[in-house]
């Protein structure tokens, strides 16, 4: 994953460079309140939580208490799957109130149909506690997150 958000990283920059003189004329895709990405794409939020736009799209977007259908993965930094919808082969459907604060806040920032990369810090995941053998105390978490609609509103 670690690789493939470089790959990313390089898409989106090629990308950026491309696109960016078209959004002069106010079709930006980032919500006006957005913080400027920094210099290899990621945009960090107040919280310390990262994360890169593969996708923007113009959909609603999920509150906290939102139930949403997601396709997502969750890695440690050496590539260790946490945790993947992709590998189950569906989508899952989860509540917000029910995750990890990194992961609803990310969710929180997507519209339907968008698809992020997302840097999650230890204290925004599973904290000091962790996870007993699958993740360490503190530890950052890489996400992919696809948003594909919010079941209640």
């Amino acid at each position: 994953m670690r690789q493939r958000m470089k790959t990313a990283l390089s898409a989106t920059a090629v990308l950026l460079a491309l696109g960016l003189p078209a959004c002069a004329g106010g079709g930006a895709t980032t919500p006006a309140t957005a913080p400027a990405p920094d210099a290899d794409g990621y945009v960090t939020t107040g919280s310390g939580l990262r994360y890169l736009v593969i996708n923007r799209a113009d959909g609603p977007t999920p509150t906290a208490r939102d139930r949403v259908v997601v396709h997502y993965r969750c890695e440690l930094e050496d590539g260790t799957v946490v945790d993947s919808s992709y590998d189950r082969g569906a989508p899952d459907v989860v509540a917000l109130r029910d995750l990890i604060p990194g992961f609803r806040e990310a969710l929180q920032l997507m519209s339907v149909g968008s698809h992020f990369q997302v840097i999650v810090p230890g204290r925004l995941g599973y904290g000091w506690d962790g996870i007993g053998g699958v993740v360490a105390p503190n530890e950052t978490l890489y996400f992919e997150i696809q948003l594909f609609r919010i079941v209640e509103r």
